[in-house]
């Protein structure tokens, strides 16, 4: 195809690298970073006549629905204001009346009361003042207080004795105490025996030196003294003794209050405050509580009297006021509190008062001036009495309770009534503006959308076209405009498409095919979304680099990159370019991985890249049709492909085109010769070049190849025998410093850490590491004769729980600290010591393991979702989700002793049968008699874990002891799965699978239970994990069998093994896989718990069931020869 210099010209309109400058920096600093990308400049007009129209009648409208609105919110107001201050009133005055009212019902109880006790003593010609019994007093006393409706109630009686009756008194009182005080016990179920009651008794008129620890002293008073006789309820007071003998009169607020009570004949109410009661407690830190004093009078002479104590917020409490919420409650009295002088202004006592109770709030005045307008007065209390006819210092109170709305109150009237007429106003007003400016919105809608598409189309076009081919691809379009199609329709191509193709002839060019060796096999054991996060992690970034290089990125094709230098815009260094970005890409590639695999897990770091680049004449255009694409065609691209696929790990190799364009540029150091030619489909053999030589002696490179110097001096030529490990050691020694050991424990960390962190939130509360018995239960645990013995059939499972399964939504936001996380890591790096350096039952075995595990557990809980179970979050459907699981999501502790198992089940394994272990007598045989490597594990680990530095561990793992014996039944069952030669155990697992999933079932509850499906199951997930590798991609099966091949012919030399492994082992892996793995792959199957991971891994299992039988001989012969020959030298 001919072409003109314009028509060329103008595939260079623009720069491939976003107009980026040619530098080759990377290698010595960070990865680079991508381009931004430019939104295209596209303007939008707009009419300035019609956006005056607008905004005029805008403003308009404005002002009128302002008016509008304005006089109906006020108006609105108004009535509401007028609605509470009607409401509070009413509801007010039915507090005041009822208070007034429960206070004379108070007096005249009381007066009642006292009534009744002098006319029972005046008939009982036994009795006389002070000498007097009052019988039952206990129970007339109790039914009085029930008709208060006091929680606390405190009322005492107390007797005039003359100086003269004080001794004769005393003995009545010792003499008569026991009979009333059984009377009381009998009636109010007392804790205190009457001998207990007659200790706390002083036996004398008495009152207390509170400057001496409230000790009882007789009293101080001369003349009569008015000592308690009876008191409801009978009980101890602060100092632990009774009131019985105390001088009331000792007390100088009761004190006034008798001399009023016995000046008027007439009750006494007076103030005491109450402070750290048990009572305070609930209404604050103190409360105000009145003293009533109702004489009891004989012949009009004071004899006695009653006291009372009043507590107001329990008044208050009893109103039983329906809708009573938000009031202040201020009771002023004519009198000073405690002081019984006639104040000059009132006392106030403020309380806020609603249907659950009364707070009392302190002595002041409470409530808010704003509300002075809507205050309700009403006098409770009226002697009658003029205190001026009193003696000075002495004060009867007057009482007066004024009742206050509150903000609250207020605000219950306040609703959005004002908002809504308002906005029905504003709405009629707006419905005229939307009519007039509905047109103009949808088609400003309708622009932008259109503009969010276009720019979206443009970022996808710049992402899949270069920049010259994308603005020729727009230019031709609207050169076409005026046709149905564009002469460039990307959908339309061939004989129905209009227009020519968009493509030419680029003579110069060098593209370079990169390939992940082992990806295959690597992606076969992954979960799918970490198949992804491995590509687009090593894709992003090749394609900062290739940015940097000025390359170009053509496409995917699986694993394999492809990049081309040389085009849209020519470059004369193309080959230097590759060169360059292949080099960083390598680089990146093993430092990527080395990241990756503490998040992706083991063998992820032996995943190496391969790279082919061959220089030539490429055809380069957008072929129309279905999924357009800009690429490439030609011999060029075709040889570059076998330049990659019979290259090596981390190596680049070039073709001779591209060694000769090296060479001509002065960068002969970088290539050299591959040892042997390659034969190449359709070309025969052909002469490569590995470009990593080292630089002639004697000849100090030019400026131009230091930077890929410093890297190819560390790659061996072609008569190097350096192995692949050694030199991705020195190539990459500056990517971390973590051995792959360290790193298979941080990955087994990153598996764990969000198990433990469902487990705490499962909990939803905090963790008591001292629980005792927790401890003592640790300590005892596990401390039988073997681990065999706690192997159990069925291990009872948590029950489902939905409000667990919330919590656990919520585990990224749990942090299980720092400590647990650390304790974990070193736990795991003490682990993975203690596994011994066998070629298969090594730690990176079991990590290989618990990669398994961790994919067949995340199947168990991701195949509700996509059997769309968990579209409503109701009851109904998590049961479903926890019943198809037979209850292993239900509880995630289950989920880490799974985990865990799989991490310690081979711990210190000594890389030889059990059997031979029997044989040889060992130490642990002699223990375990049998699953001697298995046991051994369990006490290793377990004894391991319950040491003192991993508390934090243990108490994010379990917080109570049920939980400690579920963990630790579930390891031993999971570890015990793990020993597939114990006959005896197999023949009881066959025998629960067939019970619990066969068609019909034997009717046995406790074999068909979901306890006893899920224990099947996690041990056969164990199992199935265990020999996991004879389940997924042939390379994957072919590395770990050659492993343990070499593991069992090691111990075969070493004289641990009677017969040669290498004779029968190509017929045992195929009964192995006839009579164990395909049989097991099926139950998982079966089973319906695994979703496509169960066909996964019978459909590999299968596969390399036949790939054995085809290539099993000549690999047994390889293993023996390569073995032979290496204990040979040993």
């Amino acid at each position: 195809m001919s072409k003109s210099p314009s028509y060329h010209s103008d595939w260079s309109t623009g720069d491939s690298n976003n107009g980026m400058p040619h530098n080759d920096s990377s290698h010595g600093g960070d990865t680079p970073e991508l381009p931004d990308y430019v939104e295209p400049d596209v303007a939008n007009k707009e009419e300035k006549a019609v956006t005056r129209s607008k905004f005029l009648v805008v403003f308009v409208l404005v002002l009128a629905v302002s008016g509008a609105a304005t006089a109906t919110f006020l108006l609105m107001e108004k009535e509401q204001n007028n609605n509470f201050g009607a409401a509070f009133a009413g509801l007010a005055k039915e507090v005041s009346t009822l208070s007034r009212q429960k206070v004379n019902q108070i007096f005249s109880a009381l007066d009642a009361f006292s009534v009744f006790i002098s006319s029972q003593v005046q008939e009982d010609g036994n009795s006389s003042w002070p000498f007097v019994n009052i019988p039952d007093y206990s129970k007339k006393s109790e039914k009085i207080s029930e008709l208060f409706g006091f929680k606390t109630p405190a009322m005492s009686i107390g007797t005039l004795v003359g100086e003269d009756e004080k001794e004769h008194w005393t003995s009545f009182v010792l003499e008569s105490a026991p009979r009333w005080y059984q009377n009381s016990l009998d009636n109010e179920g007392n804790k205190y025996t009457v001998d207990e009651l007659m200790n706390m008794t002083i036996p004398f008129v008495h009152q207390y030196n509170f400057t001496d620890n409230f000790k009882p002293i007789p009293t101080q008073t001369t003349g009569s003294v008015l000592p308690i006789w009876y008191r409801y309820p009978l009980e101890p007071q602060n100092v632990g003794l009774l009131t019985t003998g105390y001088d009331c009169l000792a007390v100088k607020e009761i004190a006034e209050l008798y001399q009023a009570s016995r000046l008027t004949l007439r009750p006494s109410l007076g103030f005491t405050q109450m402070l750290n009661t048990s009572e305070g407690a609930r209404y604050g830190q103190w409360v105000i509580d009145s003293q009533i004093v109702q004489p009891i009078t004989m012949n009009a002479e004071i004899v006695g009297m009653i006291w009372l104590r009043l507590p107001w917020p329990e008044f208050f409490d009893n109103l039983n006021v329906d809708g009573l919420f938000g009031m202040i409650a201020v009771i002023r009295s004519s009198c000073k509190i405690g002081t019984g002088e006639v104040a000059d202004t009132a006392v106030d006592l403020s309380f806020s008062i609603d249907a659950s109770g009364a707070v009392f709030l302190g002595q002041f005045d409470a409530h808010d001036a704003q509300y002075d307008d809507h205050l309700v007065s009403q006098v409770i209390l009226d002697s009658g009495l003029d205190n001026e006819q009193l003696p000075e210092g002495l004060c009867v109170h007057k009482l007066t309770l004024d009742l206050y709305p509150t903000k609250e109150f207020e605000a219950t009237f306040h609703t959005n009534k004002p908002t809504t007429y308002t906005s029905v106003v504003v709405a009629i007003f707006a419905f005229t503006s939307l009519v007039f400016l509905l047109y103009d919105y949808f088609v400003s809608r309708r622009q932008r959308k259109f503009m969010e598409r276009i720019v979206k189309q443009d970022r996808i076009v710049s992402n899949v076209f270069p920049t010259a081919i994308r603005d020729r691809l727009f230019d031709s379009g609207r050169k076409g405009s005026n046709q149905q199609e564009g002469p460039l329709d990307p959908l339309r191509g061939g004989a129905g498409g209009s227009g020519a193709p968009l493509a030419d002839l680029f003579p110069e060019t060098t593209i370079m095919f990169a390939d992940i060796a082992g990806f295959t096999a690597w992606a076969s054991a992954r979960e799918p979304v970490h198949v992804f996060i491995l590509l687009e992690t090593i894709y992003g970034a090749f394609d900062k680099h290739a940015c940097q290089h000025r390359v170009f990125k053509v496409e995917t094709v699986g694993d394999c990159y492809v990049a081309v230098a040389g085009l849209p815009e020519p470059d004369k260094d193309h080959a230097l370019a590759v060169c360059r970005f292949a080099r960083d890409c390598i680089k990146a590639m093993k430092n990527t991985t080395l990241k990756l695999e503490v998040s992706l897990g083991p063998e992820t770091s032996d995943l190496e890249l391969r790279v082919g680049i061959h220089s030539g004449q490429v055809t380069a255009g957008v072929l129309r049709g279905q999924r357009s694409r800009f690429q490439l065609f030609g011999d060029t691209m075709n040889t570059a492909a076998r330049m990659e696929s019979t290259s090596q790990r981390n190596r680049i190799q070039a073709s001779q085109v591209t060694a000769d364009l090296l060479i001509a540029i002065g960068l002969s150091a970088w290539i050299a010769p591959r040892e042997s030619k390659i034969f190449v489909k359709g070309k025969g053999e052909m002469q490569t070049y590995w470009v990593n030589a080292k630089a002639a002696k004697g000849l100090k490179p030019s400026n131009s190849e230091m930077d890929l110097l410093a890297v190819s001096e560390t790659v061996p030529d072609s008569s190097d025998s350096q192995s692949l490990k050694e030199v991705n050691a020195n190539l990459f020694n500056d990517v971390g410093t973590m051995t792959k050991t360290e790193r298979l424990v941080e990955w087994n960390v990153e598996v764990l850490a969000p198990l433990l962190k469902q487990i705490v939130a499962s909990r939803g509360e905090r963790v008591d590491s001292n629980n005792a018995s927790l401890k003592e239960t640790e300590a005892t645990i596990g401390t039988g004769d073997t681990v065999l013995e706690e192997f159990v059939p069925i291990i009872p499972l948590k029950r489902f729980d939905a409000s667990d399964l919330s919590k656990r939504q919520q585990a990224s936001s749990i942090e299980i600290g720092e400590e647990a996380k650390a304790q974990l890591r070193n736990y795991l790096a003490n682990v993975a010591s203690m596994y011994q350096d066998n070629p298969f039952h090594n730690f990176e075995h079991a990590s290989h393991v618990t990669a398994s595990v961790k994919k067949l557990l995340t199947r168990i809980v991701s195949v509700d979702d996509r059997n769309g179970l968990t579209k409503s979050t109701s009851d109904f459907n998590l049961v479903d989700i926890a019943g198809h699981s037979y209850g292993i999501t239900s509880d995630p502790l289950t989920q880490f002793s799974v985990v865990f198992s799989a991490i310690i089940h081979d711990m210190d394994h000594p890389g030889v049968p059990n059997a031979q272990l029997v044989k040889e007598d060992t130490r642990s045989a002699q223990i375990f008699k049998k699953s001697v490597a298995e046991q051994n594990s369990v006490e290793l680990a377990w004894g391991l874990l319950m040491g003192k530095e991993y508390e934090a561990l243990r108490a994010c793992i379990y917080h109570t002891e049920d939980d400690l014996r579920r963990f630790r039944q579930l390891v031993v069952n999971t570890v015990m799965a793990t020993d597939i030669v114990d006959k005896e155990l197999q023949a009881l697992r066959k025998a629960r699978w067939e019970t619990a999933f066969a068609h019909n079932p034997v009717h046995d509850v406790s074999l068909t239970s979901d306890d006893c499906k899920a224990t099947i199951v996690i041990e056969h997930l164990i199992q199935a994990s265990d020999v996991a590798h004879t389940m997924q991609h042939w390379h994957i099966y072919r590395s770990w069998n050659e492993k343990f091949f070499m593991e069992c012919y090691a111990a075969y030399k070493s004289g641990r093994a009677d017969s040669d492994p290498s004779e029968n082992w190509y017929k045992g892996e195929i009964g192995f896989f006839d009579f164990y793995v395909i049989p097991l792959a099926k139950k998982l199957e079966s089973c319906g718990v695994f979703g496509v991971s169960s066909h996964e891994y019978l459909g590999y299992a299968q596969s390399n069931r036949a790939e054995w039988v085809r290539e099993g001989k000549r690999l047994v012969k390889e293993y023996l020869s390569k073995y032979e020959e290496m204990f040979k030298e040993k």
